[in-house]
């Protein structure tokens, strides 16, 4: 590190980061928050738009009853409290895709209150927990598109109505890297309870970060910007960190922070606006809905009905599968391949042979295709028969691997590739001794140097017969072959 590299580290290190972020999360909902337009992502634009999310005269709004239900469900999984009655309030403020001129959304009375997640732990084994003020209801506007027609923006509308919920973080974070961590353990539990898509190029999952800077061991907050415009958890982590250093810039030189809305272009942020304040919306109830009241029994229902949460499974799969930390980490990040291996898990009856395949051959085989292992060809029972196969000595792993790559191709059982392509194991002594002896004359070099005492050449030598057998010959077998030929 050079002279001035470290110099700045020393700066950043007298101040202390504070970050609360608002992650705007669009709902599952086959329907849009208000009407009864297709909530669907990718249609032709303004095709899923009808009076109320155009915001013609006398259009009313009605309240999905599903979107109320997963944002309470989402709530809860939040550990927070969700309010018996809650109030809809118009948020007024101009922009070309927003056409009613104000927005849907919750003020003073939200859906929840005074949840938290836990991130971690720290050094001394205490967990990070970051708590979150709120979670309310609204509706998502319209979008802007620059880049469609020369000198103009063409607005489109299908998003416009689109319900969401808020979350929005205490002022609990301390670092760009405990940011990221935040994000991606609220987007596995969002995805867990299946509230969510939670993708952020489709833009059902946006993050806005607000950001200040104090001296170390100071307690009250400094003046803070919000940062926007962020696509990736690891550009909310590069913006913070680059944002967090002009913050220290400015205060090392004496000057002030502005409270403004900056955009992050994906190297730099730079000013949009001056940062409003609540009072600058003119926050109102919403004349055209009445308050929204739960009862406490539904409440409790949605509770029960709560799918296992990420932290529980991860835990359960500690204990129940005897699985190390980080394959329980793999295999718990979506809830997807945490079902897909359970049952492999379950068929087969050994956990660890199951997870090392999941991780292996399935993982790798996704990953290549960029298909989800929910629509994976290879069904859990067919992988765990392949494993029985392995086990049961009726094909090598070598064979196995071969199989599997068929039952990718085709979907078909893998004892019927095993007969069809004669990949079953190969255990009769004529046999493996005539692979040897064509395997001994095409290698005398290395035969005769294991001869000699290079017993590292046995792998190499039982390598060519598994080769020249296409898989099928018995590993087992067949050492004890080769340990006898050259014993004599």
């Amino acid at each position: 590190m050079t002279a001035t590299a470290t110099a700045a580290a020393t700066t950043l290190d007298r101040w202390e980061m504070v970050v609360g972020l608002e992650v705007h999360v669009q709902l599952k909902t086959r329907t849009k928050a208000f009407c009864s337009c297709s909530a669907d992502f990718g249609a032709a634009p303004n095709a899923n738009t009808c009076p109320v999310c155009l915001a013609l005269p006398g259009a009313l709004p009605v309240l999905n009853e599903r979107a109320v239900g997963l944002a309470t469900r989402a709530a809860l999984a939040l550990n927070c409290a969700v309010q018996p009655v809650s109030i809809f309030a118009r948020k007024n403020y101009f922009y070309p895709d927003l056409p009613k001129g104000y927005q849907i959304s919750q003020f003073d009375k939200p859906l929840a209150l005074d949840g938290h997640i836990e991130i971690g732990t720290r050094a001394g084994g205490t967990p990070i927990r970051i708590g979150i003020t709120r979670v309310h209801m609204e509706e998502d506007a319209g979008k802007s598109i620059h880049d469609r027609f020369a000198g103009v923006t063409a607005i489109d509308l299908n998003r416009s109505g689109v319900p969401l919920i808020e979350i929005v973080s205490e002022p609990d974070i301390r670092s760009a890297e405990q940011a990221g961590a935040y994000l991606r353990v609220l987007k596995q539990i969002l995805e867990y309870i299946d509230v969510s898509d939670v993708n952020m190029e489709e833009g059902s999952l946006r993050v806005d970060a607000n950001v200040s800077a104090r001296r170390r061991g100071e307690t009250k907050l400094g003046t803070k910007t919000e940062v926007k415009n962020m696509n990736s958890f690891s550009g909310v982590e590069r913006a913070l960190e680059v944002e967090f250093a002009r913050h220290v810039g400015v205060l090392d030189a004496g000057g002030s922070i502005e409270q403004q809305t900056m955009l992050w272009d994906g190297t730099s942020v730079r000013p949009a606006r001056s940062k409003e304040g609540s009072h600058d919306y003119r926050y109102f109830p919403e004349p055209d809905l009445p308050p929204l009241i739960l009862a406490p029994e539904w409440i409790e229902q949605v509770r029960k009905d709560l799918p296992e949460l990420p932290a529980a499974r991860r835990s359960r799969f500690l204990e129940d599968y005897k699985l190390g930390e980080y394959d329980v980490d793999v295999l718990t990040a979506n809830p997807r391949l945490a079902d897909y291996y359970e049952s492999v898990a379950r068929a087969h009856g050994e956990p660890k042979a199951a997870a090392n395949w999941v991780m292996g051959e399935v993982m790798a085989t996704l990953k290549t295709s960029g298909e989800d292992v929910s629509r994976f060809r290879v069904r859990p029972a067919d992988l765990a028969a392949l494993l029985n196969l392995v086990r049961d000595g009726v094909v090598s792993h070598t064979a196995a691997k071969q199989i599997f790559g068929h039952m990718v191709a085709t979907g078909d059982p893998p004892a019927q590739i095993a007969e069809r392509e004669g990949l079953v194991k190969v255990d009769d002594d004529a046999q493996l001794a005539a692979w040897l002896d064509e395997v001994i004359a095409e290698n005398p070099a290395e035969a005769e140097r294991y001869r000699n005492g290079e017993k590292k050449l046995q792998g190499v030598l039982i390598g060519a017969v598994m080769k020249k057998s296409k898989g099928r010959a018995d590993p087992r077998k067949l050492n004890q072959l080769l340990i006898a030929r050259f014993a004599s």
